[in-house]
């Protein structure tokens, strides 16, 4: 059983039916991460280099043949972070950022042998957000990130991958807070339910000893 596998509770997340407010039976305070603004931006970067480190195997025979790159994390590193309160829009600024996407690069060697590498791919934004006035807990501009490059070559002069690459970036600002919100109450948990291919069923179904009727005397 899980949440949406056919566990019947009013206690459960899901789709609401009749009055929302039935069931409604306290204000609670939650710590939460309170998304003020964000927005997303999905580019294509085409002849991106990227530079390898951490290879396994360590001492890889060149040249190398570019398999798949994608990144490993959807949390982007935040750099060069610059924020300007625009004068006529008081209550928004321009959100200069640097974002570094990690990836992992899957490549085989001149031998044949498979290895993979780390590296990272880095893109600037330069945006508008909502950001909120100053306060004693400060706000903070975090990124979700995904990369995908299935395209590459390697260049021999400098030992490094051109790729092109499909990139989603969406920036956040955002501050940790305690949040009061109405609750329907603990929510109650389902019992597992374990996989099972069930290469039993139908066997297992069967009588356990034959059910047909006893020949009778003549």
């Amino acid at each position: 059983m899980s949440f949406f596998s056919n566990f019947q509770s009013d206690k459960c997340p899901g789709t609401i039916s009749g009055n929302p407010l039935n069931g409604m039976c306290e204000k609670v305070c939650i710590q939460a991460q309170k998304i003020f603004d964000a927005c997303i931006k999905q580019i294509q970067i085409e002849n991106y280099s990227l530079t390898l480190t951490d290879n396994v195997p360590a001492s890889p025979t060149y040249p190398l043949t570019f398999i798949s790159a994608r990144s490993t994390s959807s949390s982007g590193n935040i750099t060069s972070l610059n924020i300007e309160r625009i004068p006529d829009k008081p209550t928004c600024a321009r959100v200069q950022v640097t974002v570094a996407i990690p990836v992992e690069v899957l490549y085989t060697d001149a031998n044949g042998v498979e290895g993979v590498a780390q590296s990272t791919i880095s893109v600037s934004e330069d945006v508008i957000l909502f950001v909120p006035a100053p306060s004693i807990m400060p706000y903070r501009v975090t990124s979700e990130v995904s990369a995908v490059c299935a395209e590459g070559r390697f260049v021999p002069e400098s030992n490094t991958f051109s790729v092109n690459a499909c990139l989603t970036v969406i920036l956040k600002i955002a501050i940790d807070v305690e949040l009061l919100v109405p609750s329907y109450g603990y929510c109650a948990i389902p019992p597992a339910q374990d996989y099972s291919q069930e290469v039993c069923a139908g066997f297992f179904e069967l009588p356990l000893y034959p059910q047909g009727k006893v020949c009778s005397k003549q």
